[in-house]
């Protein structure tokens, strides 16, 4: 919910103590049966009856989904030009990607954007890739080949009464395509000023009896971005692969086996506390990231809507960085059965339960966890019921998640979801849920300090968060509604608002006088403060996505997003100065612009063009840019294109930097040339 920046913020500890003087769907549908060629082969209402899974876990049809959700396909990202799932995630209404530099990103959804945003879940093929040491997605390790991403579904609002704890603002799903959809052979190579070098090669085969699978490998080396300074830190390499297998046993049992692997070396600099001189060190490195994972899932069909799921998965993710090291594995059970109960009630209902095991050895004197292992454990259990009041026209959803978790005791996320559809082209749906963002170690064991300066007595002064035990979760009541309609045959829009209320949102509390410590040596003087539950507010806003065929070969959409928030401290809180930070670290305003033509020659051409608003809580302009795609397929298997991005100025700021200064993301320029056999 409120952004979460433990290890980055020294240098907002020291500003705000110094002021003291003292001492934070839209739904265009994408199909999970036809191919990419039939999927540009539909008109609009046949996208509409496609299927999407992210919002009940089970497929379900556009047009019966009652909640804000937009799919990027995989030729949405083709034809984007994006390299990075980041950067895709531009494409969606209602979402802020902000780059921070040449390998971080801001992401959040309606509203809280830090670059570890708390409240989005992120999901890649069902596997959680949040982060529960200090809640949140390290973006720059969540990757794949591009090539092999069938969609990303991205729910606008909480998710959590399916998903769990911190799906509060939003769910990001990015799914890969089955192996049987990636057989033969893909190479893809090409480079530019940033794009400085990249290959990806991919096959797959099969055999008769129902089993396919596929291996990847893929590799990048990517250019700093602009650095006032001239401390071009952030290069950033990586090699990454992996494998999925799917066999379809018999006409009820179906398995999928996949894994990864990645080794990256991704520059940053940061800054390192220390309470032995010299205090306070800009220490710039690589981050050292590697780690893998490996996932199954077994399926059992009984009929259409009747089915079991078991997913087991385990993840290991290493984080060496010159101030933090963290090394985590996961483990992670869930079940799911869905049933129907007589003719007008489909039930969904599953157990989940998750272990992560973190260690974390102290890199230095101001930085650290107590105790510096520990093992954060999630269970939970939910149950939802799809009640049919008019067949085809009216339904009724409620259900809850009960979560409970080594930091909370049992914690409810009820929702209650309304749909009609007076005709099979337009959708109505409102919403209320409750979800809850639960304490991670960053709140509970986590110890950081800041070094503000030299005391009047000439002792070093430090301000320090100490670990709060009594940290309790973040709550949000959501309410929501929307309306989607095909106009005709060719036009087609979606509207969602929403209206959420927030408290105990995280804060920064002091809590008490400064006073002289003798340990850590030397002797300081220290003004204590911990993380709390300070804060309360508000959100509105609302998202529009529009959608027009004019012709066979010309697409126009676009989209625009409004969000207004207001956050302020709670009744007797402590927080230092958080709330106005947090309402501006997200755009007010957002429009996206994109239009994709289909020209003779089998050459394609798409131009993107995106206005984002100013972040006023950290001195961030406004800025408008573009990107453009040309694009030609020859010989049948090969595709040759041509990217600018950013293209209308040299360079622009789109997030803060700590330390800074601030980056610049400059514009580029690539070319790619895909080899794809016959198979595919």
């Amino acid at each position: 919910m409120q952004p979460h920046r433990p290890w980055i913020c020294s240098r907002k500890i020291a500003a705000v103590f110094i002021l003291l003087g003292a001492f934070e769907s839209t739904a265009r549908p994408q199909a999970s049966n036809p191919s990419q060629q039939q999927l540009k082969q539909l008109d609009l209402q046949q996208l509409g009856d496609v299927e999407v899974t992210t919002k009940s876990k089970a497929p379900e049809q556009v047009w019966k989904t009652a909640a804000a959700v937009y799919v990027i396909t995989q030729d949405d990202i083709r034809r984007s030009g994006a390299t990075s799932i980041p950067e895709a995630l531009r494409l969606a209404p209602g979402v802020e990607v902000e780059r921070i530099d040449g390998d971080k990103w801001s992401i959040g959804i309606r509203g809280f954007d830090s670059r570890l945003n708390r409240s989005v879940l992120v999901l890649i093929d069902g596997r959680s890739v949040y982060t529960t040491l200090i809640a949140g997605t390290y973006w720059e390790v969540q990757d794949t080949l591009m090539e092999d991403i069938d969609r990303i579904e991205v729910i606008r609002g909480p998710g959590g009464t399916v998903w769990g704890p911190n799906a509060v603002q939003g769910v990001i799903n990015i799914i890969t395509k089955s192996s049987k959809d990636t057989q033969g052979a893909l190479v893809s190579t090409g480079g530019g000023n940033e794009e400085q070098g990249f290959l990806a090669a991919r096959y797959g085969g099969g055999d008769p009896n129902g089993l396919s699978y596929r291996f990847y490998a893929k590799a990048f080396n990517r250019s700093p971005e602009i650095h006032s300074d001239f401390n071009r830190y952030d290069r950033w390499r990586s090699m990454q692969g992996g494998f999925r297998a799917d066999w379809k046993k018999n006409e009820r049992d179906s398995f999928t086996l996949q894994g990864d692997l990645y080794d990256q070396r991704a520059g940053e600099t940061v800054q390192a506390v220390n309470y032995a001189p010299p205090f306070l060190q800009i220490l710039t490195g690589n981050a050292v990231l590697s780690g893998g994972n490996i996932l199954g899932r077994w399926t059992r069909t009984f009929r259409d809507g009747e089915d079991i799921q078991l997913q087991i998965y385990y993840d290991r993710t290493n984080r060496y960085e010159p101030n933090f090291d963290d090394i985590r594995n996961t483990v992670d059970v869930d079940y799911l059965e869905r049933s129907y109960l007589g003719s007008r009630n489909h039930l969904s209902y599953g157990l989940g339960a998750r272990a992560s095991h973190g260690h974390e050895p102290a890199v230095t004197t101001g930085l650290y966890f107590q105790p510096n292992s520990r093992t954060d454990e999630l269970y939970s259990a939910f149950i939802q019921d799809d009640m049919t009041l008019v067949p085809n026209r009216l339904t009724f959803e409620v259900g809850t998640k009960l979560l409970l978790t080594n930091y909370t005791g049992v914690e409810p996320e009820p929702s209650a979801r309304f749909l009609w559809t007076p005709t099979d082209t337009q959708t109505f749906w409102t919403a209320f849920t409750r979800a809850v963002r639960t304490p991670s170690d960053g709140e509970d064991d986590f110890f950081l300090s800041g070094y503000i300066g030299t005391s009047a007595t000439g002792l070093p002064f430090f301000a320090r968060f100490n670990a709060n035990r009594n940290f309790q979760s973040e709550k949000l009541d959501s309410y929501e509604a929307g309306y989607r309609r095909l106009l005709g045959r060719n036009v087609y829009f979606d509207l969602a608002g929403f209206f959420n209320q927030y408290s105990d949102l995280f804060s920064e509390d002091i809590t008490g006088s400064p006073f002289v410590e003798t340990a850590p040596h030397p002797t300081h003087i220290l003004l204590p403060a911990e993380f709390g539950n300070g804060l309360d507010g508000t959100s509105a806003g609302a998202e529009i996505a529009p959608e027009w065929k004019p012709t066979s070969f010309w697409r126009l959409r676009g989209s625009y997003s409004f969000l207004h928030m207001s956050i302020r401290r709670g009744p007797n809180s402590l927080d230092i100065g958080s709330a106005p930070a947090t309402d501006g670290e997200s755009p007010q305003h957002q429009i996206l612009l994109q239009s994709s033509f289909d020209l003779p020659k089998r050459v394609t051409f798409d131009f993107d063009y995106r206005y984002v608003s100013n972040l006023a809580g950290i001195s961030i302009p406004a800025y408008s840019t573009a990107d453009a795609r040309l694009a030609w397929t020859f010989w049948n298997h090969w595709e040759l294109s041509a990217v600018g991005r950013n293209l209308l100025q040299p360079g622009h700021f789109e997030f803060a930097s700590d330390p800074g200064p601030n980056v610049a993301i400059k514009r580029s320029f690539y070319g790619k040339l895909v080899w794809i056999s016959k198979e595919n």
